[in-house]
């Protein structure tokens, strides 16, 4: 039996779409929703009817995204926004992410589970360090594929040499954070061209429109080739005259697949046993995989309970010291010393911030100094010691089971989204100081 994800009509292709401010990033995603007939009657005429209001003659797409008052009055996109659409061939879920530099945190949450990011830029413009941002993230989070939408091209007069400079800029630059799969596209998002429907007034270029590679873009992966981790969420255990001894642990399949009779280790105890049965939807199933959310019996009695993980194949050493790539996403600092939960799969534990070593200069990719701790929107890579041992894959093999979040402990708000292990390779510099001390509360 066969799990690759296919590119049928059935397959889901979760995308985000990021740019700077004014390069028309909300025009482009409500262009790609009405020129694919995924705008409702009466949303069309409510936009037609705030645009009259505003003057405008035609009505300005970008009201189909920007849904708060307060982005409606400036014009700009603040919070992320999910649309759902679809074609004949896909179904889509699109995070519109925002575009001013004090909303970069915003991305990291639209793209954490994205399958594509389409990067905006105004071709009068070209590449500028909020693109270079854009694109450090998506390649932080290790989304597998990058569209460059070069937007604006009728105001350059749809000329390949622009459209060509800036394609070349960007793609030597995504190549330097590892980006493999580029794809540049010129487009009119006021006018339509490239959009939905190829446009004749760039007869120069041969690629697919925007919605043809969205369409066409691999999605997924062979769940087979991955190595099967179960984070354990809820332990069932009815003990009624029906099922006086059973014991099930739920949860949601992050990786691989799951099969009756699997060898599984539990971690972080490293206590083994055997799948013995798969109950899914309320009926017994020999075979499950990600992310299918399931219920797992054991052969053997094993003391498991929620934040344990159920590991099939090669497995990660559970360990308290974990070094990570992080995006920093609170107005409060992130320093050396800061005492965090710290939150992975089903699993919180108290941590501590044994070092910011540094921040990474997302222009130059260089290491700067993390003596000063992180700001909101930094980017950089962080020592941490847990109170109890975590099985942690590295990110950039397992982008569910590598990554996890920072939570201040006295309110429960997400100060961090961290990623273990590197982020860069081409990271260059090390300005890393000593690490601290290690504190007793962990």
């Amino acid at each position: 039996m066969s799990t690759t994800i296919e590119t049928t009509a059935t397959s889901l292709l979760r995308f985000a779409t990021a740019g700077s401010v004014d390069d028309g990033k909300s025009t482009l995603v409500g262009r790609l929703l009405h020129d694919s007939k995924s705008v409702l009657a009466d949303q069309l005429e409510a936009v037609e009817h705030a645009s009259r209001s505003r003057g405008q003659d035609a009505p300005d797409l970008a009201l189909l995204t920007d849904g708060l008052r307060a982005e409606r009055e400036q014009g700009i996109t603040i919070d992320v926004a999910y649309r759902y659409f679809a074609t004949p061939r896909r179904r889509f879920i699109l995070a519109d992410t925002p575009g001013h530099v004090q909303y970069t945190r915003n991305m990291v949450t639209g793209a954490s589970t994205a399958e594509l990011a389409v990067v905006l830029v105004d071709a009068r413009n070209g590449v500028v360090e909020q693109t270079r941002r854009h694109a450090a993230v998506a390649a932080l989070l290790r989304v597998p594929h990058v569209v460059l939408a070069v937007n604006k091209m009728d105001l350059v007069g749809y000329a390949e040499p622009v459209f060509a400079a800036i394609a070349a800029e960007f793609s030597a630059y995504a190549a330097s954070l590892g980006v493999e799969d580029v794809l540049a596209v010129p487009i009119s998002a006021l006018a339509g061209d490239n959009v939905v429907e190829p446009s004749a007034h760039m007869d120069w270029y041969g690629g697919p429109t925007l919605l043809e590679h969205l369409e066409t873009v691999p999605v997924g992966s062979d769940p087979s080739a991955e190595p099967a981790r179960f984070p354990v969420q809820y332990v069932i255990r009815p003990q009624t005259e029906e099922y006086p001894d059973y014991r099930g642990y739920a949860g949601q399949l992050a990786s691989g697949v799951l099969r009756v009779g699997d060898p599984v280790t539990v971690l972080p105890s490293g206590l083994t046993s055997t799948v013995a049965g798969i109950d899914a939807l309320g009926r017994e199933t020999d075979i499950a995989w990600a992310p299918q959310s399931v219920t797992v019996r054991l052969t053997d009695d094993l003391d498991i309970s929620r934040g344990d993980l159920l590991a099939a194949g090669p497995a990660p050493a559970p360990t308290k010291d974990i070094e990570a790539t992080v995006s920093h996403l609170n107005e409060r600092p992130l320093r050396a010393g800061d005492k965090v939960l710290l939150k992975h799969t089903t699993r919180t534990v108290r941590a501590l911030v044994k070092e910011v070593s540094y921040r990474i200069d997302i222009d130059t990719l260089e290491r700067r100094s993390g003596a000063e701790g992180l700001t909101v929107n930094d980017i950089g890579h962080v020592r941490l010691r847990t109170a109890e041992p975590l099985a942690l894959d590295t990110y950039s093999a397992n982008r569910r089971t590598g990554s996890f979040l920072l939570i201040d402990p006295a309110d429960g708000t997400t100060l961090t989204a961290g990623m273990a292990g590197e982020a860069f390779e081409t990271v260059r510099g090390d300005d890393a100081p000593d690490a601290p001390e290690e504190e007793d509360w962990v």
